[in-house]
């Protein structure tokens, strides 16, 4: 075929059970061609899943995309319900118009969840498929957090999971979803292999660089070869409480089912043996605070990142619980930068007074989550900005658009605040440095990220000089803070007195 009729689109969505439920106003949608012409972009805003998908059909022939619609909720809680039957019903729409296709490729994450549905992702695929019959590929990208059902598998054809986190190959993986493609329009036939073992790493656990996901990703790949064409192991996402939570190992290969089917089980058999390292190590509030006070008064002491893990904007954490905030103020700790706390009233507030204005700064005046207590304290407006710039090289969002809106930088106490109006994680330093914040001159610098600023903060802060929070949040690693109520136990760890072996071939 001279130029294939390809249908994109795609929900990503990273759902938090525990956080607020996500309505229309809360998604950003890109549509049409727009969403085409925004992954052509030189800085693009979508996600780098379908930039990558995008630019390697433009770059390996001809074709003819048809843009459905991708809705971006990011991590956050529930889908609404009725939002996200609404959703469904535009691309089942869509896809109904854009027939004949050749292809349907999704720029999925994969860890949705709705107020009435375990699986949107599942749903959506399986949508797909009743409209373009059983012989057209699908074909999807999926975050490494993603929560895989069996729908997700038995609808598609080819799935090509994240391998790194900080996940800075989503664009690799959307180019290697488009030469998929290539091969599948070609008339390649895959086969694959799916287990989900009972494993509910804790999000902390599940980095690429070093430890047990980082080795067993690591392995699963030196298994590449002309059959097996793809190796995904996906750690799940904690916080989703559904029926799919779990580890899912998912090997593609080209038509052989049986050899499919044993490295699967191998690969989950010896996760299975390493589960007793998928245990987090958390610093106390205490130690954070008397580390910062170490640091300052120490110069010859390399400084510190701490990350305020359980509050992390990327797993649906609201950026603005103030444990650290607070010990940090009251101890009057020197040299410390903190950022980024979604505070859009506080941000406008300060935007209004102007540059040099002193005034009763109150934190989550406006906040209903009861993790996000309120905090008042005199503070003075050093910095304000538009929030727009472009994520640096190294980070997850490296060339890519970054929008935190109207943002203030605030001098409270001893500390430098950055406040921001649009909720998102601190991923590399020119979230500070393009609010006029120097990174390079802190003692100790707080960020509201899970594990993405690793990759941004590398050129500062090696992992020795990282310290990661034991405080509340909706994106605690502590697990017992959570009441789990779908989840399908035994799971480890909530449960760590059982067995498991690999299902009979």
């Amino acid at each position: 075929m001279s130029a294939p009729r390809i249908a994109v689109l795609g929900l990503h969505h990273e759902g938090n059970r525990w956080a607020p439920v996500v309505h229309r106003a809360d998604l950003r949608i890109t549509s049409g061609q727009a969403l085409i012409d925004d992954a052509r972009a030189p800085h693009p805003r979508v996600t780098g899943g379908a930039v990558g998908f995008v630019r390697e059909m433009d770059a390996t022939g001809p074709w003819t995309p048809l843009p459905i619609i991708l809705a971006d909720a990011g991590a956050a809680g529930p889908l609404d319900h009725a939002l996200f039957l609404e959703l469904k019903e535009e691309m089942r729409r869509g896809l109904e118009a854009a027939m004949p296709l050749d292809g349907v490729y999704f720029a999925e994450h994969g860890a949705s969840i709705s107020t009435g549905s375990h699986d949107p992702d599942g749903e959506l695929y399986a949508v797909a498929r009743a409209i373009v019959g059983p012989k057209v590929p699908i074909v999807t990208i999926l975050d490494l957090h993603a929560m895989v059902s069996d729908e997700m598998v038995e609808t598609t054809d080819y799935i090509a999971g994240y391998l790194t986190n900080p996940h800075v190959d989503q664009a690799e993986r959307g180019q290697e979803c488009a030469r998929a493609m290539r091969d599948l329009l070609a008339g390649m036939k895959t086969a694959h292999a799916f287990i989900r073992l009972p494993i509910m790493a804790p999000q902390v656990t599940q980095l690429t660089a070093s430890g047990p996901y980082a080795d067993i990703i690591r392995y699963g790949q030196t298994k590449l070869d002309d059959t097996v064409l793809n190796v995904s192991i996906l750690g799940g996402f904690t916080y989703g409480d559904t029926p799919y939570n779990g580890m899912a190992f998912i090997v593609t290969t080209r038509g052989d089912e049986a050899r499919a089917k044993e490295l699967c089980a191998e690969l989950a058999a010896r996760t299975w043996a390493d589960r007793h390292r998928f245990v987090p190590r958390l610093t106390a509030l205490e130690d954070c605070v008397q580390g910062a006070l170490a640091r300052a008064a120490d110069p010859s002491l390399p400084a510190a990142i701490i990350a305020d893990v359980a509050d992390n904007p990327g797993g649906g954490g609201r950026g603005n619980t103030v444990w650290l905030l607070k010990a940090l103020y009251s101890a009057k700790a020197e040299g410390v930068i903190l950022g980024h706390l979604f505070d859009a009233p506080l941000a406008a507030e300060a935007h209004r007074l102007g540059v040099g204005a002193r005034f009763d700064a109150h934190f989550n005046r406006d906040e209903e989550d009861e993790r996000s207590e309120p905090f008042s304290a005199q503070a003075t407006v050093v910095g304000l900005s538009d929030g727009v710039f472009v994520g640096q090289e190294g980070g997850s969002r490296a060339g890519m658009t970054v929008d935190l809106g109207p943002s203030a930088v605030l001098r409270v106490g001893t500390l430098t605040v950055a406040v921001i109006s649009r909720r998102q994680q601190t991923i590399d330093p020119g979230y500070f440095e393009n609010l006029g914040v120097s990174v390079t001159e802190a003692r100790t610098v707080v960020v509201k990220s899970r594990g993405h600023f690793r990759a941004g903060f590398l050129k500062y802060f090696q992992p020795a000089q990282v310290i990661e929070a034991d405080v509340p949040g909706l994106t605690s690693p502590n697990l017992d803070n959570f009441e789990f109520r779908n989840v399908v136990r035994p799971l480890f760890p909530l449960d760590q007195d059982f067995d498991w072996s690999p299902p009979a071939r």
